[in-house]
């Protein structure tokens, strides 16, 4: 039975809303960050401080007795990963940290975040969760997810980590003052910046967090039902980036003009995630659509930022 939950990237946007609603339902909670918690005091409370690139410092202070470590730490900005590959190296070094924490302490249970970057560019932008190929990495941001995918599944197979695999895609909604799509956009909207777009036709699958918190939280119920597999936890919907970011313009009443620039090197053009495995085996089902989710961003935003 899992009841004691080791959590990384706590002070991120999954890692918050998770923590939250673990600590809600009773679980013990653990998190591990190198960023101090400013969205909540209780989540900050369960988390240590820790760089997970260094050893020494994942096995002195972190909790051995864990019934389940889910992994979210990463850097996790596609185009800055492309300008400074060395954060790309930040993520495999951490995962495989993390992974040797729980052979050595025998930690049975490992979830990995993975990411839709895996599925790459291709003709086909609809993808199942088999469809993603190590040839198909457009990035170093994409390979590191590659890389903790294959460890993970290296250590399920050579010391029995029972172990699951979540491929998020563009997971919003609140907690993210980063340069991620929809909070870059709320806060140029405010300021009556241009809103600026890489890729006219630009097409993804956002998450409301959530849907992507209850997708693992499910999951969790059930994990040794559902392990030694890998989960698409998305919308299973894309929406144009110029669409959401006049949903924005709207939502935050602003006078800001959407301007369209040439793609970036590294970046996936087109994905809408397959859905399918999660419904059928994890019963997920997302309840917030892209306009919905998008006001609930908004407001949000407004009342945490005085935007």
């Amino acid at each position: 039975m899992i009841k004691k939950i080791l959590v990384t990237g706590s002070s991120g946007t999954i890692g918050t809303r998770l923590c939250e609603i673990l600590l809600s339902k009773g679980y013990e909670v653990s998190g591990a960050d190198w960023n101090q918690n400013k969205w909540s005091a209780a989540v900050q409370s369960a988390t240590v401080d820790v760089d997970l690139r260094d050893e020494a410092a994942v096995f002195e202070k972190l909790p051995r007795d864990a019934d389940l470590v889910i992994h979210l730490a990463a850097n996790a900005r596609v185009h800055d990963l492309v300008v400074d590959p060395e954060r790309a190296r930040d993520n495999i070094d951490s995962t495989f940290n993390v992974l040797e924490f729980c052979r050595r302490n025998e930690i049975r249970r490992f979830a990995f975040a993975s990411s839709r970057e895996v599925y790459g560019n291709t003709a086909e932008y609809v993808h199942k969760e088999s469809d993603a190929t190590v040839a198909m990495a457009e990035s170093p941001y994409t390979a590191s997810k590659v890389a903790g995918e294959s460890m993970t599944w290296a250590y399920q197979r050579c010391y029995g980590l029972d172990i699951v695999i979540f491929r998020f895609s563009n997971v919003y909604g609140m907690y993210d003052e980063s340069n991620r799509f929809v909070p870059l956009m709320i806060r140029r909207a405010a300021k009556g910046e241009d809103l600026a777009i890489f890729g006219k036709d630009k097409l993804l699958d956002f998450t409301y967090i959530d849907d992507c918190v209850n997708g693992i939280m499910l999951t969790i119920a059930k994990f040794d039902g559902l392990k030694q597999d890998v989960y698409n936890i998305a919308c299973g919907e894309g929406a144009k980036l110029g669409e959401v970011a006049e949903m924005i313009r709207q939502g935050m009443k602003s006078d800001s003009k959407i301007v369209f620039g040439e793609s970036r090197t590294g970046e996936v053009l087109q994905y809408v995630a397959d859905i399918g495995k999660a419904k059928s085996k994890i019963c997920y089902e997302p309840v917030t659509p892209i306009r919905e989710g998008i006001r609930k961003s908004v407001e949000w935003y407004r009342q945490r930022l005085n935007l």
